[in-house]
């Protein structure tokens, strides 16, 4: 994976879009509804949870001019209203990504995977 790059006046800073990505997902596990990362097997077409050790597959991240540009493929609990969790899990990602990284999230993408029922 390309590094992100910052330069400051002490030096360069170089952080790896995989580092992002496991933030990003810590911070998307915390929110309410979600139930994992889905997994997406595009050449049969199937979606599964991915543990927490690699669900770092569900989550996308490109770099644009310095500005962060997150997809989430979410599996999501059965009766979650869907606009509310989105954007709880938008504001969420999005402050504690910027302060974390330093960088302005441009655009989050979440594409719901599937629903699960939990117990």
């Amino acid at each position: 994976m390309k590094n992100s790059m910052m330069n400051t006046h002490m030096g360069n800073i170089s952080i790896d879009k995989e580092v992002i990505a496991q933030y990003a997902g810590s911070v998307a596990m915390e929110c309410f509804g979600i139930v994992g990362m889905a997994g997406i097997n595009v050449k049969d077409g199937i979606v599964k949870l991915l543990k927490k050790d690699n669900f770092t597959r569900g989550i996308q991240v490109s770099l644009k001019k310095d500005r962060l540009a997150l997809e989430f493929h979410v599996i999501i609990a059965y009766g979650v209203n869907i606009r509310a969790l989105s954007n709880n899990l938008i504001e969420s990602v999005k402050y504690k990504v910027e302060e974390f990284t330093g960088m302005e999230v441009e655009k989050i993408d979440i594409f719901v995977e599937g629903v699960r029922v939990i117990d």
